[in-house]
């Protein structure tokens, strides 16, 4: 069950909408559906596992607290060229006790990442329909199990850039983000170093730096219909140039990401608000 919220949680960040039109919304959605991911089993691994699991859905657009299909967060300040708010992240390893190189090595824990984000609006069409975005998220990342531990920060400035009705598909909505990521030696300890005691013949022991830990780029696609919602997202990384390029744990510098989820939306508030989404 855990790992089914933060298979969740890891698609709908990954499908987050970013910033679009103001619409008159209810104030809250609830629903249910079907998501399915396929992950490498870290960045940089060549080998990947396959989930399908069942996923609720779940909107609350109050004027502090939001939970929506790019996450829970609390806005600290909002202004038509600013907002900050403090936001949570998941990530999902593989099944990485399947993993060839890992073997004999601690699995990977799957993460929560929370932490302050300020996203600049910088431009937007006179009809509103494209929309460009400056986002500076720095998270401190936590292991999912029963003794959390912190393994380190994350900072990952990114563009945006959100489309509504792309290629005249109306109601659609497509999203475009990419930058670098930047994280802590413990962090990219976590994933890549090698420990003396875990070292063997073709992985031997290594120490991971901070720094430049490679870059993502994501697309997404999304409609809300009537009753029902579905989404789809891309994601790939480069690791060349990262500061554990030369980890034995990694074993090819490009990885793709992808999603698919589907939901049945069942109950909406008659209350509405207005919002960005």
């Amino acid at each position: 069950m855990k790992n089914t919220f933060l298979r969740t949680g890891l698609l709908l960040a990954c499908l987050h909408p970013f910033f679009s039109h103001a619409d008159s919304l209810p104030k809250w959605e609830l629903g249910v559906g079907l998501g399915a991911l396929s992950v490498p089993d870290y960045r940089g691994s060549d080998q990947r596992s396959g989930y399908l699991f069942p996923t609720p859905y779940f909107v609350y657009r109050g004027d502090v607290i939001r939970a929506d299909r790019s996450g829970m967060r609390a806005a600290l300040f909002e202004s038509d060229r600013l907002e900050i708010n403090l936001s949570l992240n998941a990530t999902l390893p593989g099944r990485d006790n399947d993993n060839s190189l890992r073997r004999g090595m601690e699995d990977l824990r799957p993460t929560m990442e929370v932490g302050p984000t300020a996203d600049f609006r910088l431009w937007a069409a006179s009809d509103d329909r494209l929309r460009m975005s400056f986002r500076l998220p720095v998270r401190a990342a936590y292991t999912v199990e029963s003794s959390p531990r912190h393994i380190g920060w994350l900072f990952s400035p990114n563009l945006l850039l959100q489309l509504r009705d792309p290629a005249g598909m109306g109601g659609w909505k497509l999203g475009l983000q990419g930058g670098p990521v930047y994280a802590t030696r413990d962090y990219n300890g976590y994933l890549y170093s090698v420990s003396a005691a875990d070292a063997i013949a073709g992985r031997p022991a290594y120490a991971a730096g901070s720094g430049y830990a490679g870059m993502q780029a994501t697309a997404t696609l999304s409609k809300r219909f009537r009753h029902y919602w579905l989404g789809a997202f891309l994601r790939y990384d480069h690791l060349g140039g990262a500061v554990f390029a030369d980890s034995p744990l990694v074993q090819r510098n490009n990885a793709l990401t992808a999603g698919l989820a589907f939901a049945w939306v069942f109950g909406t508030s008659s209350q509405r608000v207005d919002a960005d989404e």
